[in-house]
């Protein structure tokens, strides 16, 4: 089984990459939040790796983390939860968010992921309550800190927008960061928003 690939990106889109290594290209299915981190064509990367092995297929899913590997395959382990399925919930929240909103039973957290109804987030909470925080603690605190999102709901949905406007996450996270720290507190949506933008576009 293929865990780990590492080599040069040669081909990225918003739901698979393609790999080269020693002459052999693999293809490897993304998250958004892995694939909003991805370098540019033609640079290194490496991404831990889950195989999926069917009757007539492999396919390979590819994270930028061991954090986000380990919460798929929880994932994968839920009743229902497919490969496919379990790639759209994380391109929907982060590995970090996913397991504190499982582990408190955030329901309505859950729900606001596409695609994550209120049946399926209840069985999440469930089955994986219990098993979350199997991931290493310290790990998951790493995973927030590198994907740079707060628990803030408003924090949360800026940086959404600020993604979907084209700015890359880690950028975007940083500002975001820069707003809230100076402004000591709580900033409502629309004045994060310009604060942030200015920042952005200075």
């Amino acid at each position: 089984m293929i865990a780990r690939i590492s080599g040069i990106l040669v081909e990225k889109s918003a739901s698979r990459v393609v790999v080269e290594t020693q002459g052999v290209g693999y293809r490897v299915f993304v998250p958004l939040t892995t694939f909003y981190e991805l370098p540019e064509n033609g640079e290194p990367v490496t991404l831990q790796i889950h195989t999926n092995v069917k009757q007539d297929a492999i396919h390979l899913f590819g994270f930028n983390s061991a954090v986000d590997l380990e919460i798929f395959q929880l994932m994968i382990s839920v009743s229902g939860i497919g490969p496919r399925l379990a790639m759209n919930i994380l391109s929907g929240i982060s590995a970090a968010d996913l397991v504190q909103a499982i582990s408190e039973g955030n329901l309505s957290r859950l729900v606001r992921v596409p695609g994550v109804g209120r049946k399926m987030a209840e069985r999440l909470v469930l089955e994986l309550k219990e098993k979350v925080w199997s991931v290493d603690a310290g790990k998951a605190a790493e995973g927030l800190d590198r994907l740079g999102e707060a628990i803030d709901p408003v924090r949360e949905d800026a940086l959404s927008a600020l993604v979907n406007l084209g700015y890359k996450k880690q950028t975007a996270c940083g500002a975001l960061d820069r707003v809230i720290r100076d402004c000591g507190g709580p900033v409502p949506l629309d004045q994060l928003l310009k604060k942030t933008l200015k920042i952005l576009s200075g």
